[in-house]
């Protein structure tokens, strides 16, 4: 494996990392405004409060990771969608202000405000994710100079905003599988309800985007012709999707959380390999029987740092993800089993 290919799975390890760690505590806030007490609010905060925070490091390590392997992908992606990154990262802010300061006082309008602010600023971030996932693999305006040629406007397309929804869906998922983990008594029985509802919605916008795709961005699937190998994915994906209700059914939360986390992880494959080996494609000046432009499109070589930056940020890499690694199950396993309010819970 050469070092531009590593760094593009390794990019994808982080994004698998990311997505299925802050998946399910966005899917929290996503779902916050359905618990019908304080207590049962403090318990959604609760349940991920110790987590959160350490699940957005996967995104700041992906970000720095892109940074430093692929100047070229990282400076034309932040030009092009700087306005979305800036609500994304208002969206941020404001869910970790919101699970700060809710509890701070006592008020009703006060602790109101910011369960629709968290709820608001879940769903929004992971709407924006999904845009820019269904952006990138759609293509965008970028020309021969590697500058972004659209407006903010043009990133609000059907198709990402059908991906936007579809990630939407998938977290509030996930998020109602962890919160099934996390709690008891009514609460737990009511969270149940919830596991087939946010599956039924799920389902329901995979078929959905998944026909889309075929339909709208047929460059999606280029690469299941050289490497049949990636159709096992899709079959493992669907096998992964299938067991979830069957788990939810047999009362076994601990299966349905798994393959919520496995499918995940098959989506984020399948979207490297509808890229592979591009990082960003070009929709200018398409030749005709083309459906993107090879030219202006970046990928893992001509957008890359030189070799020496790559070996050392490799090394870099061996060293420093075996850290983060055992910082995240110290805090897994330190924060298991049901949540319990005490006196410094949020």
């Amino acid at each position: 494996m050469d070092l531009h290919l590593f760094w593009f799975v390794t990019l994808g390890v982080l994004l698998v990392g990311y997505a299925i760690l802050d998946g399910f505590d966005l899917g929290v806030g996503i779902l916050h405004l359905g618990a019908k007490s304080d207590t049962e609010r403090r318990i959604f905060m609760n349940s991920i409060g110790p987590l959160w925070d350490g699940n957005e490091v996967w995104l700041v390590t992906f970000g720095g990771a892109l940074f430093a392997a692929f100047p070229h992908v990282y400076a034309t992606a932040f030009s092009g969608f700087y306005l979305a990154f800036m609500l994304l990262l208002f969206a941020l802010i404001f869910r970790a202000v919101s699970m700060e300061f809710r509890s701070k006082r006592e008020g009703v309008l006060w602790r109101r405000s910011f369960d629709v602010a968290f709820c608001a600023a879940s769903t929004l971030a992971t709407l924006l994710f999904g845009v820019a996932v269904g952006n990138t693999i759609k293509g965008m305006p970028i020309g021969a100079d590697m500058e972004y040629a659209g407006t903010f406007l043009d990133l609000l397309g059907p198709y990402p905003l059908v991906v936007g929804i579809f990630a939407v869906a998938m977290f509030a998922m996930h998020g109602s599988i962890y919160l099934y983990l996390k709690t008891t008594g009514d609460l737990q029985e009511r969270i149940h309800g919830w596991m087939w509802h946010t599956f039924g919605f799920f389902l329901v916008m995979y078929i959905f985007t998944t026909i889309f795709t075929l339909v709208e961005v047929p460059q999606a699937t280029r690469n299941f012709r050289d490497y049949p190998w990636a159709w096992l994915v899709v079959f493992l994906n669907v096998l992964a999707i299938a067991n979830i209700p069957r788990a939810i059914y047999l009362r076994k939360p601990g299966y349905a959380f798994l393959s919520s986390c496995c499918s995940i992880a098959a989506f984020v494959f399948l979207f490297g390999i509808a890229l592979y080996p591009y990082l960003l494609v070009s929709s200018l000046d398409v030749a005709p029987g083309m459906t993107f432009n090879p030219v202006f499109s970046l990928d893992i070589y001509n957008s890359a740092s030189s070799e020496k930056t790559l070996q050392i940020m490799a090394i870099i890499a061996f060293l420093g993800m075996p850290f983060v690694l055992t910082y995240t199950a110290i805090i897994y396993w330190t924060f298991r089993g049901k949540v319990e309010l005490g006196k410094f819970s949020y």
